[in-house]
């Protein structure tokens, strides 16, 4: 069957999400676990943007082996040279320039004449060319673009150079049929078009983001572009998960074929709703909580006589299991080994102890311990900012009383490595936690938001918070996990403020070797 090669971007697109903020370690995390999943290409992040996505980039190039990295660029021979100091290092660097080409964004965004874009984008691939031996150039809102103007500037940067030619639909505008056709149009009238790769984009501003990548590969595209879970700016991207399953499900009728392994989607899905902050509705098709789940009589019975009457696709073909309960409080560390390394982490000798030692933790006051858990474990342990002078707590107690005012005593390590403590009143639990953690901490806070959910089910299930705050006026998210809701609430207020000496830690390394 014709291959599909899979771009995902949901470390430059996907990270555009409002709210979402990854640092290096957790753009690294998932750009290993994409990795396993089998992307063709991965999109690590707009090397120009800042000095912190240049190094996000160049890690990301230089750990990943198994697919081709790829930065986004404008069309200036200034991102295409920092892109390229970010990606030479990677086993198969590659450009992604973009540049629109729609009537209202050449007026009114550019400013610039029909002929002056193509001449940018000529001159601009073909400088590329001089370093990448692969080069996207992406006609931005092509969706909204003239056909016949798209076919010109489409085969000149073709003659320049590029090697994959995509066409966004960048505001969700388009339909199946629209899409389709335009992508046929294409092909049919550009005489170099044999030469490239056609990639498509999409959108979910009006929920087609999926149907219109179909679409295009049923009309000639062979590589489609989307995120993990459909997150990015606005509504989003193309699901990449929705489209693989949808073409495995479907072989039928779109006999197409990718290198995505399937059964890694469900771990792909929650590291990157974990690290990003994003949950993941409950509806949400193939990765959803309930995707697999029948409240109606009707439905239970006939799943239980024949699971193919309701259910078209089985758990196990996306990685979730039936019965994942593996581990308790008399295992040891060989078979803790073996389970992480089936789940596939590889960790070393003295991450290794840190997790034991935070699994048994657990399993003191957890009966059962899940892949669920063990994946929250883990992630934590990956993505942990050692090495950096942050604020560390001690200890808090919190009094409260259906008649009385809630008050919260905390003891924290500063980053100097002082103790310091205090004690606030609030109108709640969190709230006087979160008073007393400002009192304590130096920096100036403001929370934006706060999310808690659960980690599996039942009672015992652990606690993750996720807030959102501006630390010294910069946006950060954090993170916390621990069976007790107000201990991961106050450790998802210490990672987010930590972000902050973590991010100015790294800059000052960067700073050190440039000198």
């Amino acid at each position: 069957m014709p291959q599909i090669n899979i771009f995902d971007t949901t470390l430059r697109d996907g990270e555009q999400s409002p709210g979402v903020n990854l640092n290096q370690l957790e753009k690294l995390e998932i750009a290993k676990q994409l990795e396993r999943f089998g992307v063709d290409i991965m999109e690590a992040g707009f090397p120009a943007s800042s000095q912190g996505d240049f190094e996000g980039v160049r890690n990301i190039a230089r750990t990943i082996k198994n697919a081709s990295v790829t930065g986004l660029a404008r069309a200036t021979t200034s991102d295409i040279d920092i892109a390229w100091d970010a990606l030479k290092d990677a086993a198969e660097p590659r450009l992604h320039i973009f540049l629109a080409t729609s009537p209202i964004h050449m007026t009114y965004k550019l400013k610039k004449t029909p002929e002056e874009i193509v001449q940018i984008a000529v001159n601009m691939v073909r400088y590329a060319r001089d370093k990448f031996p692969h080069v996207e150039w992406s006609a931005e809102d092509a969706s909204r673009s003239d056909k016949d103007f798209l076919v010109k500037i489409i085969e000149k940067v073709i003659d320049a150079g590029a090697t994959v030619i995509n066409l966004p639909d960048t505001v969700g505008y388009t339909t199946p049929e629209e899409y389709g056709a335009l992508f046929r149009y294409v092909r049919e009238n550009v005489r170099n078009i044999d030469q490239v790769a056609l990639s498509a984009h999409c959108h979910d501003d009006l929920g087609m983001a999926v149907a219109n990548s179909i679409a295009a590969i049923q009309n000639g595209a062979t590589q489609i572009e989307g995120t993990i879970n459909g997150i990015g700016e606005r509504a989003g991207n193309a699901s990449l998960e929705e489209v693989a399953v949808a073409l495995n499900i479907r072989h039928d009728k779109y006999p197409f074929t990718t290198n995505l392994v399937l059964k890694e989607i469900k771990r792909t899905s929650d590291l990157v709703s974990k690290l990003t902050g994003m949950a993941v509705p409950a509806n949400k098709a193939v990765v959803g909580r309930n995707a697999f789940a029948h409240e109606s009589g009707i439905h239970q019975d006939g799943v239980l006589k024949n699971a193919s009457t309701y259910e078209i696709i089985t758990p196990e073909l996306v990685g979730i299991q039936s019965n994942n309960l593996v581990l308790g409080k008399h295992s040891g560390r060989h078979a803790f080994k073996d389970k992480i390394e089936q789940l596939g982490y590889h960790l070393s000798d003295e991450k290794l102890i840190e997790a034991f030692k935070a699994f048994k933790l657990l399993t003191d006051r957890k009966k059962e311990v899940t892949d669920d858990d063990l994946f929250t474990i883990l992630t934590d342990i990956q993505t942990d900012m050692t090495n950096v002078k942050k604020y560390e707590l001690i200890a808090f107690q919190v009094h409260y009383g259906s008649s009385n005012l809630p008050t919260a005593t905390v003891a924290l390590t500063t980053p100097e490595g002082q103790r310091t403590e205090t004690a606030c009143t609030g109108q709640g639990s969190v709230e006087a936690l979160y008073n007393t953690l400002e009192a304590l901490v130096e920096e100036k806070i403001h929370l934006t938001d706060f999310h808690l959910s659960s980690v599996g089910r039942g009672r015992d299930a652990l606690a993750q918070v996720h807030v959102k705050m501006t630390v010294n006026g910069q946006e950060v998210s954090g993170r916390g996990s621990a069976q007790d809701v107000l201990e991961a609430s106050v450790k998802a207020f210490l990672n987010g403020v930590n972000r902050v000496f973590y991010k100015h830690h790294n800059v000052q390394k960067v700073e050190s070797a440039q000198l």
